[in-house]
């Protein structure tokens, strides 16, 4: 095998995927060889991810405290280990990355016993489960906020704040302002936020429009990702009150529709988040409620409080709610124009390059 190639590891979500995504584009430009070990869930994106070649190792969430769960969980990671083991002896990486998601564990694991230098990568304003069970294990924390909840003790010494990487076509897109829509001009309004959002909002955004005035429904253009089974019930609810829509389960370029976007309504998750202030996008977020890490109200609450987005948490959301806030903004477009320029300020266009660098120093650790 090369001398000069890594390994990262992500979790088989876009969470995950995304930024190890970005990062495998830099590596190369770089002429870094990259291999990328994930679960089953990675499959969907191995045809495009820029890296040699794509693994899997079997892994395993904690399903619950019983024992049998435990026991479960504990015999698929251990299956991981071993299995991470050889195939670090066979690929001879020179440094391994993780980026969060308990796919990541094995392979860290597995390097820590292989002595590589690792590190992992923590996308969210709080530590996930399991990149705090690695904290101990790895060289370096790489974060994407400047202060990250449960990143404390001897462990603090390693961050390395670096930001959360975007992909390519976000940093392109990024050189194309933030326009407020004229008064009474179209007014694009971008909603979406993975499965568990997609029919939230498809449940609260339709009767919150509604309640709009007659002239600013005719302005109004949404462009909201449904779950296949909602889009026709969503499509004629708006269609009864005069909205213009654009509606589909995935949009494959939902970058551009976010750089055209005069709103964005979505969840908090870390790559939304980077990629709203990358672009510097206005935008309502809408934390994904119950998380155990509370990992999206933690994202929300820190561009809410640069001036970059509102954060409402679902349990006081209603349609007059949102309706009332909609309306409000509509009607302030220089309120809009400064949340944008105040999500732009948050946003890391180079968080790609810090974190190639911080690869480059791991490398360099094992003699690349």
């Amino acid at each position: 095998m090369s001398d000069n190639n890594i390994m990262l590891a992500a979790g088989g979500t876009g969470g995950h995927l995304f930024p190890a995504f970005a990062l495998a584009q830099e590596l190369g430009r770089r002429g870094i060889i990259v291999d990328l070990v994930t679960d089953k869930r990675g499959d969907r994106f191995g045809a495009d991810f820029p890296a040699r070649q794509i693994f899997q190792i079997p892994s395993a969430t904690l399903g619950g405290r019983s024992p049998g769960a435990i026991l479960k969980t504990g015999s698929a990671l251990s299956q991981g280990i071993a299995k991470a083991f050889k195939l670090l002896g066979d690929v001879k990486p020179k440094a391994v990355l993780g980026f969060g998601g308990y796919p990541t564990f094995p392979p860290l694991v597995a390097a820590r016993m292989r002595s590589i230098p690792r590190a992992v990568h923590e996308q969210n304003a709080v530590l996930g489960r399991a990149n705090k069970m690695l904290a101990k294990r790895v060289d370096a924390i790489a974060t994407s906020f400047m202060q990250t909840k449960f990143l404390e003790g001897p462990v603090a010494q390693k961050e390395r704040f670096t930001g959360n990487p975007v992909r390519d076509v976000v940093i392109d897109l990024a050189a194309i302002p933030y326009t407020p829509s004229p008064p009474g001009g179209a007014f694009h309004l971008l909603v979406f936020g993975g499965s568990q959002g997609a029919r939230y909002f498809s449940d609260t955004l339709p009767p919150a429009l509604a309640l709009l005035p007659p002239a600013e429904r005719e302005r109004l253009i949404v462009i909201q990702q449904c779950r296949e089974e909602d889009l026709s019930r969503v499509k004629d609810a708006y269609a009864q009150v005069g909205i213009d829509t654009h509606l589909s389960e995935f949009f494959a370029n939902l970058p551009r529709i976010m750089s055209e976007a005069h709103l964005v309504i979505g969840r908090a998750g870390a790559s939304t988040i980077s990629e709203l202030t990358v672009l510097g996008r206005p935008s309502i977020l809408v934390p994904l409620p119950n998380a155990l890490d509370n990992d999206q109200l933690q994202n929300a609450t820190s561009l809410a409080e640069s001036g970059g987005a509102w954060c409402i948490e679902q349990k006081n959301l209603n349609a007059k709610a949102l309706a009332t806030h909609i309306h409000t903004l509509m009607q302030t477009p220089d309120q809009l124009a400064r949340a944008a320029f105040a999500a732009k300020q948050q946003g890391r266009p180079d968080a790609v390059k810090l974190l190639g660098d911080l690869v480059e120093d791991l490398m360099r650790q094992n003699g690349a």
